[in-house]
């Protein structure tokens, strides 16, 4: 199974908050406090954009009430505040329980 596009997530968690891409973009502030236009978000939506940088993933996250680290995982990033030094060995422990936790959440599917 394709592991769905940041687009997909933010648009299925934007309609799960009963939540227009015009409400959600007059919510969503630009770094300098302008808000975002609905074009752009209907653009991200699609993903005939990058996703947003983190400051505005972390916002929408708040607005239509979804994890900040999902956004961030189907945006294929970290989130901002796990940033840093981080050594190898922590990060592949990491790794190793996202791996199970998620072949956990898996097995527990039925196959279709």
């Amino acid at each position: 199974m394709k592991q769905k596009t940041f687009g997909q997530v933010l648009t299925e968690a934007r309609k799960r908050a009963g939540l227009t891409q015009k409400e959600v973009a007059e919510r969503l502030r630009r770094e300098d406090g302008r808000p975002v236009d609905a074009p752009y978000l209907n653009a991200v939506e699609h993903d005939r954009r990058r996703p947003p940088p983190d400051y505005s993933i972390e916002q929408l996250a708040k607005i239509i009430g979804i994890s900040a680290d999902v956004l961030f995982y189907h945006a294929r990033r970290m989130p901002g505040d796990d940033e840093g030094d981080i050594e190898h060995e922590q990060v592949e422990a990491a790794y190793q329980a996202f791996r199970k936790a998620i072949e956990g959440g898996k097995s527990g599917k039925k196959k279709g």
